[in-house]
């Protein structure tokens, strides 16, 4: 049983937990907890109501390799934070592409295509889908899908919203620009390299939760700072979550592919993936899926 990847997150490499487990984006670890709970006693080998031994073998699959994954990954604030400003940064990186992408629902097409309170609608398209989404183990992966391309387009939508508010023109300032602005600014540049300086060392010293949270105020005022995004790949490297290594890293090399600190977070990467990184590299690769490994071949 595989699933080829070809909507929402997962078409940019990223596996979607909240469309695994069926909550919004923004969900609350109880909203996420009673959510699980619900699912694990669909698909749980002692509750499951399916006939054949296939279709429990199968339920436990999806349990186990999917859904408690996702949960692993959002009931905790840290990781659940650190995840949804990953999904913030694809959003922001894409937002400029929401006229031109294709989608595969017509859910998202009818978000896209919303003019104002995308948020209500959002949720609106979700209820039916999470609703029925895993009362049919067949249709699992499809609503999986579903829901994942709501999100991105959900995602691109308020990450554009910020993007025209910030370019919005300020009112004139009384104040004429004075040397008192550019020293401001200069002290901000030092902030910023002491406080990257400060996350290479809890790095090298393995604590790499405290660098996350350096690393995470830089962006708050640098988002496109690339180094900030290399130390975050490579410090997510070191907690093995590499998905989000790569995200980072990702962005760091379109930033600035000759920064040193980026060329070392690659080096890196390509060390603990060299397999995904050379199939990659070659022409035309044969898509599977990204589930299609979790399941073997249809039976």
């Amino acid at each position: 049983m595989s699933f080829p990847v070809q909507q929402g997150l997962f078409k940019y490499d990223v596996i979607d937990h909240y469309a695994v487990l069926g909550v919004p984006l923004g969900a609350d670890s109880r909203q996420i907890r009673q959510r699980y709970l619900k699912i694990a006693y669909i698909l749980h080998p002692d509750t499951f109501r399916g006939k054949t031994e296939r279709e429990k073998n199968r339920a436990n699959k999806i349990l186990s390799k999917l859904v408690n994954p996702a949960y692993e990954q959002l009931s905790k604030d840290r990781s659940r934070n650190e995840y949804s400003l990953v999904l913030a940064q694809m959003g922001h990186n894409l937002a400029k592409e929401l006229s031109s992408i294709t989608l595969a629902t017509d859910e998202a097409q009818k978000l896209m295509q919303t003019s104002h309170n995308a948020e209500l609608t959002y949720h609106k398209l979700l209820l039916p889908i999470i609703a029925s989404q895993y009362n049919d183990l067949e249709q699992v992966f499809n609503k999986i899908a579903q829901i994942s391309e709501l999100n991105l387009i959900y995602l691109m939508i308020k990450q554009g919203e910020q993007i025209k508010a910030k370019a919005r023109p300020k009112p004139p300032s009384q104040t004429p620009p004075s040397a008192k602005s550019k020293t401001e600014k200069k002290e901000q540049v030092s902030a910023i390299a002491t406080s990257l300086k400060r996350a290479q060392d809890y790095i090298k010293r393995n604590n790499t939760s405290q660098a996350v949270i350096e690393l995470r105020e830089i962006l708050k005022k640098e988002p496109n700072n690339s180094s900030c995004h290399g130390l975050l790949g490579l410090a997510y490297i070191k907690e093995n979550q590499l998905t989000m290594a790569k995200v980072h890293i990702n962005k760091a090399r379109k930033v600035n592919p000759q920064d040193p600190i980026v060329i070392e977070a690659k080096e890196a990467l390509d060390k603990v993936s060299p397999e995904e990184n050379k199939a990659k590299s070659a022409d035309k690769p044969q898509k599977t899926g990204l589930f299609g490994s979790l399941f073997g071949k249809n039976r």
